[in-house]
């Protein structure tokens, strides 16, 4: 025994290592079921989580192609054209400026939401199914990616008890704005990288403190893998929305100095690896972002401004305690204190405002807890924009955003959106107070999670209103539109796409962007001075055959119009100008356009002229 007894110490690594090589061994499908089998306690909020968002997505699935968002279909038609464009990477035909809208000059993709990333993945879903499968899959994914993300976060890194993290998973994923910036939104909803990215972030500032790590110093090892984590998170959520990753940003910060000023020690012993890890994330990042943002601002048809006035997209005071309409106690009346369905971003509600506060005191003055209520804070001010506004009504007070107002790429933002960040803020406060509830014994065990859901019930959203749509025509979706122009050529629809009535650009989703055309949906620098505008100028033909199909009456042709008419489709590229049957005032359109293109030929449910 006293010979075997020294040996044991050196044998223990050699077994270690030979079971990790057995573990290795067994098949992917065994170590897939192991890992199942070992979280299958989180199983219950995953089903609840995709049960819910297609609950409320349902809308959309009986017919994808046939159905649209009701409150919002002139965005879902933008967007099943975004991820046309995207699916072409697949196909080795994509670009950061895209010759397949506003012809001849192109669409910055940078300059506009067009979810690069989420189209890459889904690339075949769309090539297969069709972009309208694509974009409904993405509205009810986001939701319930975003959700379940943040219950592992809280779950596993604030280490909270598995109801109080899928209570405040449920409110970041499934939140009033979260469900309203559903309506055709997919950059604002795809929230699933926010939790990940804090999670790195709190990973970089453990491994940065000596005090919290077991080794003499800090653990470099661990800040190099969390900045380079860091930096690949914050580049995938670059090419999925960036504005979201702005208000994160904006979040952490503040939350960042609060800590850093109520928890002075961690602050010296951490802050000069932390910046550090930092400086190697942004310096990865900019590796593979510098030239993607320089030809977002400063490229082809790049923006360097934000087009939306910060006034108007301004969050009313009045609106935090109102509750959306989309909440099944929600009312239409609270509708006139936004700016439409798809910016309810704010409508939290009296109950879980008092929830917040109640569990803001009864959880302590914990750090997490002050950092929280500060950023909350700074997010509500945030939200109201350059001036105050109360139930409808400006009050000449400035707000806090006026001292940022025309500061690059913040003057991008709306104000309202600040509100958005105030969802997983406000979850982290009644998770901290759930689980701390949860951990205690008597009455205050059931009274505070049973309060906190109570003030829930209130914002439990509500199924999104869907409508049917009109059938992309089968000159289009037959591939008969190759009989008049080339792969690649620009097809000029009649009439024309625009920001206010963008439905051709579904014949360009329809055939997998397969083809250009002119004018479109779009932001571009067509502005004052070169400034961001949505969408470019008419031609004088586009305009012609704009004013036909809304009165319906025939104007008089001549010579002028007809050389005029020949001049556009050669500025456009055009190769074939299309009429389909279901248009508006087709026969006018179709008598006009004869007498501009002369005779028409039939192809499928479509009137042609090759230009």
């Amino acid at each position: 025994m006293s010979s075997a007894a020294p040996t044991a110490p050196d044998a223990a690594p050699e077994q270690a290592l030979r079971l990790a090589d057995q573990v290795n061994r067994r098949p992917l499908a065994v170590r897939l079921l192991a890992a199942v089998r070992r979280r299958r306690a989180d199983l219950p909020a995953v089903l609840l989580f995709v049960v819910l968002a297609g609950w409320l997505t349902h809308g959309l699935w009986p017919d994808p192609a046939g159905r649209t968002l009701a409150l919002n279909p002139e965005d879902q038609a933008l967007y099943e054209w975004f991820l046309a464009v995207d699916a072409r990477a697949l196909l080795g035909d994509f670009g950061l400026l895209t010759d397949r809208l506003n012809a001849p000059d192109g669409v910055n993709l940078m300059a506009n939401t067009t979810v690069i990333a989420l189209g890459v993945v889904c690339a075949p879903v769309t090539l297969l199914l069709g972009a309208p499968v694509t974009f409904a899959l993405l509205a009810a994914a986001n939701l319930a990616g975003t959700a379940l993300a943040w219950y592992l976060l809280f779950h596993r890194t604030l280490r909270a008890r598995r109801l109080a993290a899928a209570l405040g998973g449920g409110l970041c994923g499934f939140g009033p704005g979260m469900v309203s910036q559903t309506n055709s939104h997919l950059h604002m909803t795809a929230q699933w990288l926010v939790p990940v990215i804090v999670w790195l972030v709190v990973r970089l500032l453990r491994a940065s403190d000596p005090g919290a790590t077991t080794l003499a110093g800090p653990d470099r090892r661990r800040i190099l893998t969390s900045a380079a984590g860091l930096a690949a998170a914050v580049t995938v959520q670059v090419f999925v929305g960036e504005e979201v990753l702005f208000l994160a940003a904006i979040a952490l910060f503040v939350m960042a100095v609060s800590y850093a000023v109520t928890d002075r020690d961690l602050a010296r012993r951490a802050l000069p690896n932390f910046a550090a890890g930092l400086a190697v994330a942004a310096g990865l990042a900019l590796l593979v972002l510098g030239y993607p943002l320089w030809f977002q601002f400063a490229g082809p048809q790049g923006v360097a401004d934000g087009m939306f006035s910060p006034a108007y997209f301004s969050a009313d005071l009045s609106s935090w305690w109102m509750v959306s309409p989309l909440s099944v106690l929600g009312s239409d009346e609270s509708a006139r204190l936004t700016t439409g369905p798809a910016e309810y971003n704010t409508f939290l509600g009296w109950p879980l405002l008092l929830a917040a506060v109640a569990c803001a005191c009864w959880a302590g003055r914990r750090r997490l807890v002050l950092a929280c209520v500060a950023a909350g804070l700074v997010m509500v001010a945030l939200s109201l924009g350059p001036e105050v506004v109360l139930g409808g009504t400006r009050t000449a007070l400035p707000g806090p955003y006026a001292l940022l107002a025309g500061l690059p790429v913040v003057d991008g933002a709306l104000p309202m959106r600040f509100g958005l960040a105030l969802l997983p803020i406000v979850a982290t406060l009644l998770v901290l107070a759930v689980d701390r509830a949860l951990g205690s014994t008597g009455r205050v065990r059931r009274f505070v999670p049973l309060a906190v859901v109570a003030a829930l019930l209130p914002i439990f959203p509500t199924p999104l209103p869907t409508a049917e749509r009109p059938a992309v025509p089968e000159f289009i979706t037959g591939g008969h539109w190759r009989q008049c122009v080339e792969p690649g050529g620009v097809l000029v629809p009649v009439p024309l796409p625009t920001p206010k009535e963008p439905w051709p650009m579904r014949w360009a989703a329809a055939a997998a962007a397969g083809f250009g055309m002119p004018e479109g949906f779009f932001i571009g620098p067509y502005g004052r001075d070169g400034t961001a505008a949505m969408g470019t100028f008419k031609q004088p033909t586009s305009a012609l055959l704009a004013d036909v199909a809304r009165r319906g009456d025939q104007p008089a042709i001549g010579d002028e119009q007809r050389r005029q008419a020949a001049r556009d489709a050669d500025f456009w590229g055009a190769s074939c100008v299309a009429l389909a049957d279901d248009a508006p005032h087709a026969d006018a359109l179709k008598a006009t356009l004869e007498q501009l293109y002369g005779p028409s030929t039939r192809i499928a449910d479509a009137w042609t002229w090759r230009v």
